[in-house]
């Protein structure tokens, strides 16, 4: 029995990838967007707030990534009737708002996105172009 394990992470070409194809995806619709990216566990690893994004967006867009990330599924999926509690069980941390994705690669969980500043469809528009830009399984 050994004492660690293989873990996949993301680079940072990847990051700057994602966040490049996430402004890209947002200035092509013509909505400023706050993207958020977090490894497995829900820490930043790349953030991006565009000129002209609201900028109480940036909490919701973490929320989202951290979301994703935390039950493995889009943010859309955490249970309506757990939403409130779970919210302010986590200070916010968690949500069922569209626009948090998991980052998965070859089936492994790497990460989470997060996108705010648009409506839903929006939001999770720019999330999907980020994880096409690295070639991530699809949602």
């Amino acid at each position: 029995m050994g004492f660690t394990e293989e873990a996949r992470v993301l680079n940072d070409a990847a990051i700057l990838t994602m966040l490049d194809a996430g402004c890209a995806m947002a200035q092509e619709m013509g909505q400023p967007q706050c993207l958020v990216i977090v490894d497995a566990s829900g820490v930043d690893l790349g953030v991006m707030r565009m000129h002209g994004a609201k900028f109480l967006a940036m909490r919701s867009a973490r929320a989202k990534a951290q979301t994703a990330a935390s039950t493995r599924a889009p943010s859309t999926n955490l249970p309506e009737g757990v939403r409130v509690a779970v919210a302010l069980a986590t200070d916010g941390a968690l949500t069922g708002l569209a626009g948090g994705l998991p980052i998965r690669m070859e089936g492994v969980l790497v990460g989470g996105i997060g996108v705010g500043s648009g409506s839903g469809a929006q939001d999770i528009e720019v999330a999907e172009a980020m994880l096409a830009a690295i070639g991530a399984d699809k949602v």
